[in-house]
């Protein structure tokens, strides 16, 4: 099977590897579209993707879906022809969370991710034609849901996880950065009650996705300022140098949820006014098991289509990269076709 796979920084290749054997408590999945992360980025550019080295060639890919091509011997209720995506985290060892955490499985210390670097042996992802994965990772795709927009239930329960950390209904809410993530963020604030949904960005191409995902206004932030005072504010841009006029932005005693991943070395920020407003920062971090809410809310209708700006083949793979990595080129999502019959 062709695989796309990263040996170094700066060494994308798309290599054909054994094609896997699902073991008795796995399914085999025909792999037929993925999106390209930031992470997938950061292995490709930079060898690493925060704390996680890259020691031996990876798999990329963690935003996947497909169709079931067999199943192992211990496999119930996941029939052959089934299109499917993936919970891509796997915990590692007993599970066991302290009472204050219950729940909360995405803060649980050793997760094993696909497409991820952090253990050795590497966890491989899902960008190759074919892939074994537990069974109970394995989440059926309702009728309706493309396999193309399964692919994006991944970082769409990023969003939901999200907007779940604050209470939008009936809230005006702003977000900061347009990228995939604070796009889905858009979407995920409006499909759940929020009223109004303020997008910013520097960049019109931005803009214009978080529009198409629902945003009621749209703030170019290189021309002009943030809005101010608004209750309820999404950071999904991780750029340190915004912080100080988002916490600006921010009205006094209000909240603001960090989405962007913040770099993990020094950087320098203006933080003065998280004192002086009272303000609520908290952090989100992936998902719990919202990937199942993700799927419904794609079955309900929630539209990712204007998020998907370009295609690529498996054998495109270095393009797709290069093409995601480079913002001049007005993508927003970028999607792989894995498989001949996407």
């Amino acid at each position: 099977m062709k695989a796309v796979v990263v040996h170094g920084a700066g060494d994308l290749r798309v290599d054909d590897l054994p094609d896997p054997t699902p073991a008795p408590d796995e399914v085999l999945v025909a792999m037929e579209w993925g999106g390209v992360c930031g992470s997938d980025l950061a292995y490709w550019r930079h060898g690493r993707s925060g704390t996680a080295v890259l020691r031996h060639p990876l798999v990329l890919g963690h935003e996947v879906a497909g169709r079931v091509v067999a199943t192992g011997a211990d496999v119930r209720g996941l029939e052959v022809g089934r299109p499917v995506t993936f919970q891509p985290a796997q915990l590692v060892g007993d599970g066991a969370m302290p009472p204050r955490l219950a729940g909360r499985t995405n803060l649980y210390p050793a997760v094993r991710y696909f497409g991820s670097a952090a253990f050795d042996p590497h966890t491989d992802g899902g960008f190759c034609e074919l892939r074994a994965v537990r069974a109970e990772q394995v989440r059926p795709l309702p009728d309706g849901v493309s396999t193309r927009r399964g692919a994006l239930a991944e970082p769409l329960a990023v969003a939901i996880h999200a907007v779940r950390r604050a209470d939008v209904a009936g809230r005006t809410v702003l977000v900061n950065g347009c990228g995939p993530i604070g796009a889905l963020v858009v979407a995920a604030a409006k499909h759940h009650g929020a009223t109004t949904v303020i997008a910013a960005d520097v960049a019109a191409t931005s803009l214009a996705v978080a529009r198409a995902m629902g945003a009621d206004e749209v703030v170019d932030v290189s021309v002009g300022p943030l809005p101010e005072d608004v209750e309820l504010v999404f950071e999904a841009s991780g750029v340190p140098a915004a912080l100080g006029a988002v916490l600006h932005a921010t009205a006094k005693g209000g909240t603001l949820v960090q989405v962007g991943n913040l770099p993990g070395t020094e950087a320098t920020a203006v933080l003065g006014e998280l004192v002086t407003r009272e303000i609520t920062w908290m952090g989100s971090y992936r998902f719990a098991e919202e990937i199942d809410d993700a799927i419904t809310a794609l079955a309900d209708g929630l539209d990712v289509d204007p998020l998907m700006t370009h295609t690529f083949g498996i054998d495109e793979a270095a393009e797709a990269l290069r093409v995601a990595a480079d913002r001049s080129t007005g993508s927003s999502k970028v999607m792989l076709r894995l498989g001949a019959d996407a």
